[in-house]
């Protein structure tokens, strides 16, 4: 049953949508709370890396229901530690939790709750999180819920003086609703229990939207996509982007060699610092060949769109998390090639087996990703079959999320 009271919800420390998924958690969390609640408005206040690229979000966002704020958080290139001590000092200007996500405050005290999105922010991925710990902090100190909602959380075992800290402070915010059970059972052995929840993934619930005809590209019967990133090479190479640029090709090459099939490559974040697209024209000049049969697709398509063109594929290989939610999310047999805990706890919650469709980046060669590649194609049933299961059981968890959150705000 809708509630049918107003409902006003921040979404909280995501970034860009050319982070196509960081728009699909967002597209996916708006479609779940219009389903719980009547006419809920949102006001999602996100990190951003120039005010161009906030600009263009806002100007471009089709959702009448969401209003964007940009954060107060400094712009990647100026953001360090010699930044926060001297240049901010010396301008008299603070990097309190109240500058930062100063722009949201107006709006907080007809929030039903603060949503921290993002996906992995609560982890040590990149970097100490404190940016997402102060968010914590501050809502409960304006006396507003906070869930930390779709996430995966940790581990931070390798700092454990950290740990300690994250383990009080896990306990103090009102919900964690965690995205796999290793996150689940990460926080119960470190004593992080009476808080947790347990949800798929939102980007899950967004729906695909095919491409107007006059944009969607042509996609050849038997197509496979395939989804490489450069972040990837600080887990597959150590750092090193002209090997990794190689082993991509080579995996491209191969690819091509075995199956014989056409390739899609694949593009799923595109921002300044971090661009698959820039990358993967690199891997296509690199292959040289005048392949008709090898295409990359343009930079433009969003997060909807994106995940129509891989429910297109036979099969997806990806590095990026939400690029294989994506494939798994349209019942298409999806090869995760691994840098992080979430990709294992995602395929052990679906397939019961971490390693079966999944490459940890040192096991990643060109050999390897076609032998999983030719896995999932052969498998293409139970596959379909183990994702169909998944999701009817992700439907139904919506009824308790649906509780579960009123219960809580």
């Amino acid at each position: 049953m809708k509630e049918r009271n107003q409902s006003l919800f921040i979404l909280a420390g995501n970034g860009p949508y050319e982070n196509r998924g960081c728009e699909a958690i967002t597209r996916g969390t708006v479609k779940m709370l219009k389903e719980f609640y009547e006419d809920p408005s949102f006001v999602a206040i996100s990190h951003f890396q120039n005010d161009g690229q906030f600009q263009s979000q806002k100007n471009s966002e089709h959702d009448l229901a969401i209003r964007h704020l940009q954060s107060r958080l400094p712009h990647r290139r100026f953001d360090s530690e010699w930044w926060r001590a001297k240049v901010y000092r010396t301008l008299g200007l603070q990097l309190t939790p109240d500058h930062i996500y100063g722009p949201m405050l107006p709006s907080l005290p007809d929030a039903r709750a603060v949503l921290s999105v993002g996906g992995d922010n609560y982890s040590l991925d990149y970097g100490i999180p404190r940016i997402f710990t102060d968010l914590d902090d501050l809502v409960l100190r304006k006396g507003k819920p906070i869930i930390i909602w779709g996430a995966s959380v940790g581990p931070f075992s390798k700092m454990p003086e950290y740990e300690k800290f994250m383990v009080q402070h896990l306990k103090s915010v009102t919900a964690i609703f965690a995205r796999e059970t290793g996150t689940v059972e990460y926080l119960d052995s470190i004593g992080v229990r009476d808080n947790v929840s347990l949800m798929v993934d939102p980007a899950f619930f967004m729906e695909a939207a095919e491409p107007q005809d006059d944009q969607k590209p042509c996609i050849l019967p038997g197509t496979i996509g395939l989804n490489l990133s450069p972040l990837m090479a600080g887990y597959v190479t150590d750092g090193n982007i002209p090997e990794w640029i190689k082993l991509s090709t080579n995996i491209l090459t191969r690819i091509r060699e075995k199956t014989g099939r056409p390739v899609y490559l694949i593009p799923h974040v595109v921002s300044p610092h971090d661009n698959d697209h820039r990358f993967l024209q690199e891997v296509v000049n690199a292959y040289g060949a005048k392949d008709p049969e090898v295409q990359l697709l343009p930079a433009t398509f969003n997060a909807a769109q994106t995940k129509w063109i891989i429910s297109q594929c036979d099969v997806i290989a990806a590095a990026r998390t939400h690029a294989t939610i994506a494939g798994f999310s349209s019942k298409i047999p999806t090869v995760s090639f691994a840098y992080s805990l979430k990709a294992q706890g995602l395929n052990r919650d679906i397939f019961g087996n971490v390693d079966k469709y999944l490459l940890n980046p040192k096991a990643i060669t060109s050999e390897a990703a076609v032998e999983k590649i030719e896995l999932a194609l052969r498998e293409t049933q139970e596959i379909k079959k183990a994702l169909g299961k998944y999701l009817a059981e992700a439907i139904n968890k919506k009824s308790f999320l649906s509780e579960k959150l009123k219960d809580l705000i």
